[in-house]
């Protein structure tokens, strides 16, 4: 579903106004827009979301100690094996890559699971809801993709919300990132990386239209540097 695009302007002010609640440092006036008046947005199909989280869920197993002939094994009886991306199939076939970045995709995975719905709230002092394990594929019970997809019920943010949390996700990024360099506190349990995973989640999730956007980036393409 494509709409319109909130006003961007209006957005951004309550992006701040969550900010400065937060007591959070706020971003410098020419702070970019994420996206311009006129533009217009929406999610990315269900299905793809759904897979994406599976295969987080599946490389976060892998974290953990499931074998790489296990995973593999899953993969194949979940028709999930062009899902994963390369780095994630060196991650899941022999370890290879940093564990600990593998570890941190966590946040990404509660991010997704926000946009479908599968949990209420995506607090930036809140650490990941503990229940979210039970809206998972049970990928140790043998639970493939396609019945993890009849098992639960996807009701997917409206794009409008979604944005509005990738706007404030982005002024969150750069406000937990400043907090880091000059040894401030932060308002909760979530620290900068935490935060970065879930604006990565949303870049990748919410498809912005529009004459200065380019095509939606792959997973692994996702620019955080801005």
């Amino acid at each position: 579903m494509i709409v319109p695009a909130p006003d961007p302007r209006e957005v951004r002010e309550a992006s701040l106004e969550e900010l400065a609640r937060l007591r959070l440092p706020l971003p410098p006036p020419q702070f970019p827009l994420v996206w311009e008046p006129g533009d217009r947005i929406e999610l990315r199909p269900t299905a793809e979301i759904e897979a994406r989280i599976a295969v987080l869920h599946l490389i976060l197993a892998r974290c953990f100690g499931m074998p790489p002939q296990a995973a593999m094994s899953w993969l194949l009886a979940s028709h999930l094996v062009e899902m994963v991306t390369p780095p994630e199939f060196q991650f899941v076939t022999g370890a290879k890559g940093d564990h600990r970045s593998f570890v941190l995709h966590h946040d990404a995975l509660f991010s997704l699971a926000w946009v479908l719905g599968l949990t209420k709230q995506l607090d930036p002092t809140m650490a990941v809801d503990e229940r979210l394990v039970e809206r998972l594929p049970n990928i140790a019970e043998g639970e493939t993709f396609p019945q993890w997809r009849s098992r639960i019920l996807a009701a997917p943010q409206h794009p409008a919300d979604a944005a509005a949390l990738l706007d404030l996700h982005y002024c969150l990024d750069w406000a937990y990132l400043e907090v880091d360099r000059s040894g401030g506190r932060l308002p909760g349990l979530v620290d900068a990386n935490a935060i970065g995973q879930r604006r990565w989640a949303l870049e990748w999730a919410v498809i912005l239209r529009g004459p200065y956007h380019d095509e939606p980036p792959g997973w692994e393409e996702v620019d955080l540097s801005t």
